[in-house]
C-alpha cells in the first residue's frame, strides 16, 4: 500500500516599506500596510478561496481524502485582519475532522538557528495561536521552509512531537528512497517525513511550463508516476506551497481541475489510500537512520540555507537581529517585542539574496524590491531605529528607577 500525503505551507509576510533613513528616530512604523492589505486580498481571491472551496468539495465527496496545512502565525494574523471569509473558509475545512495542522514558528523565523529560547517562544505562540483558532493541538512539525537537521529533530521530540517533515534531498538521501519514514540520528522515536520533490515540483514548478517533456500534466498521468511507488515504498508526500493554486499557477492552466480530479484518480489504483503525517507516523516504521549535520531546506537546487545566508548582507542583518535579543526583552515593551519578531520574518532575508544563476527568476518572483541591495537598506534602517527606541525605553527606565529610589528615601 502506498499513502499519499498532501502537505501546504501557507505563508504571508509582512513586508517593509520604503524605510528610509530620514524615518530613523521620527516613524516607528516599518511595514508596508497597504502592500500587504492588497497582497494578501489578492492571494486570497487567486488562491485561498477558490482552492478551499474545491478541497472542500473533495472532503464532501471522496471520503477517503485527507490533508494538512501549516499556517504562519503572521499569515493568520493577516486573514484576520484583512480576509476573514478566507479564515472561514480554512476553519470550515479543519471542522471536517480530516485535515491536520502542524505545528511551526509563529513569525515563519529563523530563530532555531540563533536563539532557542526566541524558537520554543515561538512555537509556543504558534500552538496557542492554533488553538484559538482552530481549536487544533499539533503533533508534527514543521520548521520554517523545511529548514532541518540532527539538532532539530531532537529538539522539537524533547517538546513533545511524534513527527517532523523535511525535504528529500537527493544529497542526504544518496541510495535511499523519500517514499518511507526514517529515523534522525540522536532521537529517540520521533520519525522522520520527506519530501517527494520531484512529484511534488511536477505540480508545483512544471505544470505549466509548456517548454516541459511532459506538458500538460494530468491526473491519470500523474498517478502513473505516483503508482510507480507501490511495492517500492510506503508514502508518496506532496508538500508545496498552497498558492500553487491559482497564485503560482493561475487558474486558466487548469490547475484547479488537476486538483478536482487527482483524489478519484489516485484511487483507482487498489494499493493507493490518503494519510496525514501523524497517521504516517502511527502506521509506518521507519526504514533507517539518516544523519543529518547541516541544515537543510526545501529552497533552490542546493536544497541550503544560502537563500538566507549566502551573502554577507544577509549574515550581518541576521546577527543584528538576534543580538538585540536580551535588550529586548528586558525591556518589557510589547510594541517592540512585535516589531522585533516580525522583523524575523524569513522573507526579509530572502529578498536580500543575490543568487541570480540557477534560481534567480525564483527570487525575482518573490521580491517586492527592485534589489537585493534595497531590501537591505530598509532592514537596516529599521533595526537601527530600534536600537533608538531601545536607547529611550533604556532612558525612561533609568528615570524611573532614579524617581523611585528617590521617593523610598523622602518616605
Amino acid at each position: 500500500m502506498v499513502s499519499t500525503c498532501f502537505y501546504f505551507q501557507v505563508h504571508q509576510p509582512y513586508r517593509l516599506r520604503n524605510y528610509t533613513i530620514f524615518d530613523i528616530g521620527e516613524n516607528h512604523d516599518y511595514f508596508d500596510h497597504p502592500k500587504n492589505k492588497e497582497i494578501l486580498n489578492k492571494v486570497a481571491g487567486k488562491c485561498y478561496i477558490p482552492a478551499n472551496k474545491v478541497m472542500l468539495d473533495i472532503l464532501n465527496n471522496v471520503p477517503e481524502f485527507k490533508l494538512s496545512y501549516s499556517f504562519s502565525g503572521i499569515l493568520l494574523d493577516q486573514l484576520e485582519e484583512y480576509s476573514p471569509d478566507a479564515l472561514t473558509s480554512f476553519q470550515e475545512l479543519v471542522d471536517t475532522g480530516r485535515v491536520e495542522l502542524l505545528s511551526e514558528t509563529y513569525h515563519h523565523s529563523l530563530s532555531f538557528l540563533y536563539s532557542k529560547e526566541e524558537f520554543r517562544d515561538q512555537v509556543r505562540m504558534h500552538k496557542r495561536k492554533i488553538k484559538k483558532l482552530f481549536n487544533y493541538s499539533p503533533k508534527v512539525f514543521r520548521n520554517t521552509e523545511l529548514i532541518y537537521n540532527n539538532e532539530l529533530a531532537s529538539y522539537v521530540e524533547d517538546m513533545g512531537y511524534k513527527g517532523i517533515i523535511a525535504e528529500g534531498a537527493d544529497h542526504i538521501l544518496g541510495w535511499r528512497s523519500p517514499n518511507f519514514l526514517y529515523k534522525p540520528a540522536a532521537s529517540k522515536s520521533i520519525k522522520l517525513i520527506l519530501k517527494n520533490y520531484k512529484l511534488s515540483d511536477d505540480i508545483a514548478f512544471r505544470f505549466s511550463e509548456k517548454s516541459w517533456k511532459d506538458w500538460p500534466l494530468t491526473a491519470p498521468k500523474f498517478c502513473q508516476w505516483l503508482n510507480a511507488a507501490n511495492g517500492s515504498g510506503n508514502c508518496i508526500n506532496l508538500f508545496m506551497d498552497y498558492e500553487t493554486f491559482g497564485e503560482h499557477q493561475w487558474e486558466d492552466t487548469g490547475i484547479f481541475k488537476f486538483l478536482r480530479h487527482l483524489p478519484e484518480e489516485i484511487l483507482k489504483h487498489p494499493d493507493n489510500d490518503f494519510a496525514t503525517p501523524s497517521e504516517l507516523v502511527k502506521r509506518y516504521p521507519v526504514m533507517g537512520e539518516l544523519d543529518i549535520h547541516n541544515p537543510i531546506s526545501w529552497a533552490d537546487v542546493e536544497r541550503d540555507l544560502s537563500a538566507w545566508l549566502g551573502n554577507r548582507m544577509q549574515q550581518a542583518s541576521l546577527r543584528r537581529i538576534y543580538d538585540l535579543e536580551r535588550s529586548i526583552k528586558l525591556s518589557q515593551d510589547k510594541s517592540l517585542l512585535d516589531d522585533w519578531r516580525k522583523l524575523q520574518i524569513s522573507d526579509h532575508f530572502y529578498y536580500m539574496c543575490t543568487k541570480w544563476f540557477s534560481d534567480g527568476d525564483v527570487h525575482k518572483y518573490f521580491n517586492p524590491y527592485d534589489s537585493p541591495y534595497e531590501s537591505f537598506i530598509n532592514f537596516t534602517n529599521a533595526i537601527n531605529d530600534i536600537m533608538i527606541r531601545l536607547k529611550d525605553e533604556d532612558r525612561r527606565g533609568r528615570i524611573i528607577n532614579r524617581a523611585s529610589i528617590i521617593e523610598e528615601s523622602v518616605s
